[in-house]
């Protein structure tokens, strides 16, 4: 199985003109384009100039001919290099050549996918897209023969030359590789799969990405997109949400068979790979690319649903109380409290904040991620065709990562620079293990980012000049934490009851619409009414289509990083050196290696609930600080 650069369909885009109209088209309200300040679009000249630059053409024209050289050289031929007593350096050297075709390969990947993320209904920026995942394609089938080949090889065979130190440099590597050993098929029909990657997952994923970005929702005669659509969720006015939701809800419903055809599927598609593969649980080849037990996820699934009483059921019931409600509508589950300041959060602001609480914990990691402010590694504007959300892309290591945001000046969107930029930082640090190690299992990729809005949050905390605001901040940060764990266990539990009925036959609409229900039910609790609409919300996730069951990682992430900062505030000097140390390992230790130097294992029974016990402790804190605001009034 390929490395992820390789993967069709799953690359992230480039940018138009930011105005403070354009902005206002998006959804804002007028004046706050100028609050905003100057907005940065990312400069991609440190990948190539443009789509029909020489460089881009002599690269590609140049890892053809390599990936057709590596191929002659070495296809049917491994097992031979290991005679003579040489085979340890002969394989090295073979291993360099796929890495430093995956490095070039990777880099005109990352730039067809950003140019494309930058406007996704740019007819042009979709057509060199899809021909750059084509020829892509193309020459990495000549390649797919190398760790198919690899993983045919003795296994004492394979560890006699490991002892060779240049071969022995990738032993990280080998071994992850040989742990998709039992999975792997002839080699005919790993092409096969591969090459029609694109017509199949690949062209499902666009289809997705493209009719998102085309979809518009009319919001009280505002025609919008989806991001500044999804923003008006966190108006502080009940009717703008409602009315907000209502329009999403009518656009959902409206594309939901669309939407269900995509879903059934990719579901079928993955049941095919899976079944061919041999993997037994629907989740099993997402587990192995995250170099993560099953028995690990569903001891951490079992926790978080455990705590759903103590967590979500709790706090929005104290939410509706706090908002004068009975219950919540569905709308108004992330809705602002009234001690939220109301102000609008410049980007310069915005910047400071992140870059002082990264750097009042290592000035290294402060210094790291202000090269994305000071190089053009950041695309912030809301633009129309622009992705939603929010990504880091760590492109290649002979490169260097840039970050995509949709940024309005809210406290969120602060939490959400400091997420991807402690993301960002995780992908510097980790380049230096090449392009095969640098690449992170997502368990663990999260781990930066969420520690780094930690850090971000715990500064924006102490700054905070009232109990009132203190209290609005802290019921923030435990609503994005829930989004964080509670939500994404829900979402997870959505994606396997569809996975596991698809295996018996087509969903409906109605069918995914009531496992969505029950899953939020039982997830968000009793204090929040879900009303019939709500039923199509599950469409708009990309996570279900583009990565299924990638959304564990978040709430493994989010636990993870709850037990470190617990370590952090208790260390002696040295916890930044250790944790950066972690961050520079990218991919090449396991989970248990890397948490080992801080006294945690993730294989633990009550490692969860560690976790799990600090965003209790939040909302602990929360009936406090109330008292105390009540108080100050």
């Amino acid at each position: 199985m390929l490395p992820p650069c390789f993967a069709p369909g799953l690359f992230p885009h480039f940018s138009a003109t930011f105005s403070p109209k354009a902005l206002e088209k998006a959804g804002a309200k007028p004046g706050e384009g100028a609050a905003l300040g100057d907005l940065p679009e990312w400069n991609l000249g440190d990948l190539y100039d443009a789509p029909e630059a020489p460089a881009l053409k002599a690269d590609l024209e140049k890892a053809r001919h390599d990936a057709e050289a590596m191929h002659e050289r070495y296809a049917g031929k491994l097992e031979g290099l290991l005679d003579g007593g040489a085979g340890g350096e002969a394989l090295a050297e073979a291993v360099r050549s796929f890495e430093a075709l995956n490095d070039v390969l990777g880099r005109v990947a990352s730039y067809a996918s950003l140019l494309y993320a930058a406007d996704t209904t740019d007819p042009r920026r979709q057509k060199f897209y899809g021909d750059i995942q084509e020829t892509i394609t193309a020459i990495s089938s000549q390649l797919l023969f190398f760790p198919l080949e690899l993983n045919r090889l003795d296994d004492a065979a394979i560890e006699t030359a490991l002892a060779t130190p240049s071969f022995g440099h990738y032993r990280p590597w080998i071994e992850d590789l040989r742990k998709e050993k039992p999975y792997q098929l002839e080699d005919k029909l790993e092409q096969l799969f591969h090459e029609k990657a694109v017509t199949g997952r690949g062209a499902w994923d666009r289809l997705f990405n493209e009719t998102m970005a085309n979809l518009r929702f009319d919001v009280d005669g505002q025609e919008l997109s989806l991001e500044p659509t999804l923003n008006l969720l966190l108006d502080p006015k009940e009717k703008n949400r409602k009315h907000a939701a209502k329009a999403l809800a009518k656009v959902f419903k409206d594309n939901v068979r669309l939407f269900t055809l995509i879903t059934n599927t990719l579901a079928k598609d993955k049941e095919i790979s899976d079944r061919w593969r041999g993997f037994e649980d629907v989740a099993d080849s997402r587990h192995l690319s995250n170099r993560v037990e099953r028995e690990v996820v569903d001891a951490l699934v079992a926790a978080v649903r455990d705590a759903y009483p103590k967590l979500s059921h709790r706090y929005y019931a104290m939410k509706a109380k706090w908002l004068g409600m009975e219950k919540l509508k569905y709308w108004d589950r992330n809705a602002p409290l009234p001690e939220e300041p109301k102000q609008i959060i410049g980007w310069d602001d915005a910047r400071d904040t992140v870059l002082t609480a990264y750097g009042d914990f290592s000035p290294r990691m402060a210094e790291i991620a202000g090269r994305f402010f000071d190089d053009g590694w950041i695309d912030a504007p809301v633009r129309e065709g622009k992705q939603q959300g929010a990504f880091s892309h760590p492109t290649v290591p002979s490169a260097h990562p840039y970050v995509l945001l949709n940024y309005q000046g809210k406290p969120r969107d602060v939490m959400t620079l400091a997420h991807e930029l402690g993301h960002g930082v995780h992908q510097v640090l980790a380049g230096k293990q090449g392009a095969l190690m640098a690449p992170t299992p997502l368990t663990l990729a999260e781990t930066a980012s969420v520690f780094g809005e930690m850090l971000t949050f715990r500064k924006l905390l102490d700054q905070a000049p009232s109990a009132r605001e203190r209290k609005a901040l802290l019921a923030a940060k435990v609503e994005d934490m829930l989004n964080t764990v509670v939500r994404q266990i829900a979402f997870y539990s959505f994606e396997r009851q569809v996975h596991a009925e698809r295996r018996e036959g087509e969903l409906t609409s109605e069918r995914l619409g009531e496992i969505w229900m029950d899953v939020q039910r039982e997830s968000l609790g009793p204090a929040i009414e879900l009303k019939p609409e709500y039923e199509t919300f599950w469409s708009y996730i990309p996570h279900f289509i583009h990565a299924p069951f990638y959304v564990y990682a978040y709430a493994f992430g989010d636990c993870l990083v709850n037990s470190l900062y617990a370590v952090y505030e208790k260390a002696d000097a040295g916890f930044a050196e250790r944790y950066l140390e972690m961050l520079s390992a990218g991919g090449t230790k396991h989970h248990r290696e890397l948490l080992k130097p801080f006294g945690l294992d993730a294989s633990e029974p009550h490692f969860w609930s560690m976790g799990l016990k600090v965003i209790e402790g939040f909302i602990d804190e929360l009936e406090e600080m109330d008292r105390a605001v009540v108080a100050e009034a």
